[in-house]
């Protein structure tokens, strides 16, 4: 063999080489396997769309005391379904009070539209581009769902979803919208030293220093904000008993387990809705009556798809 064609194969087997270990697009999954995928990147660069094989079968009614967020995500999403123009979504407030439950119930109230969701981690974003043209000449329509979401200063997912919002030259397909959920309204830590950049003219008129611009600018390319505020005192006793009636409790015990409800929430710190699924469970379990099989729940924790 000629010292050229040595180097060729060389040059061939060192591509070879490179290309396991360059980062690879995403591949197309089997789109009838499920409404809902996971993106996960594997060791070697790539990722993958794994399908969910059993979806949270969360309803709309099921959500309780969450009327007005309801209607607005609904009508939003019937838009973006039916063609109509739709904004991305950003979902914040205080924990526990439904923000990723509304989301997967919307999910299943309007799949048999050709709905359908991909749960993207934050450390995915990155390849957030990749997805959205893999996607991007299907008939469906997408949901890409960022759920807990928020950055710490200089992460790399910040940039990537910051651009996809808007901001890149390449116009984002029509057939994706962006749903993300956060404890943080501006999705990015906010620290008393940033105000020192602020100033105000002559007229008293205030103007945020460049560090608050910055850190406001990802979250206003949601064109909808829904926010979610703590549970009153008697909102989370209805939440606490619509979950025990979900369980087959009767309404005499229903009205004896308030006391213990609140004395649950106090424990807890908390009145938000996971606090009201935690301890319908605990007190269905406890009951000597067989308990119907519970459905999962509505929430805003890192297990990802959680309610009310």
């Amino acid at each position: 063999m000629s010292d050229f064609s040595t180097l060729i194969a060389r040059a061939e087997a060192l591509l070879a080489r490179l290309e396991a270990v360059l980062p690879q697009p995403p591949a197309a999954p089997d789109w009838s396997a499920s409404i809902a995928f996971r993106y996960r990147r594997r060791g070697t660069g790539g990722g993958v769309l794994e399908p969910v094989r059993h979806v949270a079968p969360l309803r709309l009614a099921d959500l309780k005391e969450v009327d007005g967020q309801k209607e607005r995500l609904v009508r939003n999403t019937a838009q973006f379904v039916a063609g109509r123009p739709a904004n991305n979504v950003l979902l914040t407030g205080a924990r526990g009070t439904g923000k990723s439950s509304l989301i997967k119930a919307c999910l299943n109230e309007f799949a048999d539209r050709g709905l359908r969701l991909i749960e993207v981690d934050k450390d995915d974003l990155t390849d957030l581009p990749d997805l959205v043209a893999l996607v991007g000449e299907r008939p469906e329509r997408f949901i890409i769902y960022c759920d807990d979401l928020s950055f710490d200063e200089g992460e790399s997912g910040y940039k990537a979803l910051k651009s996809i919002l808007d901001g890149t030259i390449a116009q984002a397909s029509d057939n994706v919208l962006i749903c993300a959920t956060s404890n943080r309204r501006h999705l990015l830590p906010e620290q008393m030293k940033d105000n020192l950049g602020a100033r105000h003219d002559d007229n008293g008129e205030l103007h945020p220093g460049e560090a608050i611009e910055e850190k406001i600018s990802l979250s206003e390319r949601f064109g909808l904000w829904i926010s979610f505020y703590p549970f009153s005192q008697r909102e989370y006793l209805a939440i606490v008993g619509q979950w025990l009636r979900h369980f087959g409790i009767d309404e005499a015990a229903i009205e004896a387990a308030r006391q213990p409800a609140l004395v649950w929430a106090l424990e807890r710190g908390s009145r938000s809705g996971r606090v009201a699924w935690q301890f319908a469970r605990d007190f269905a379990g406890r009951a000597e009556a067989p308990a119907a099989a519970p459905a999962p729940i509505q929430g805003d924790g890192p297990e990802g798809l959680d309610h009310v």
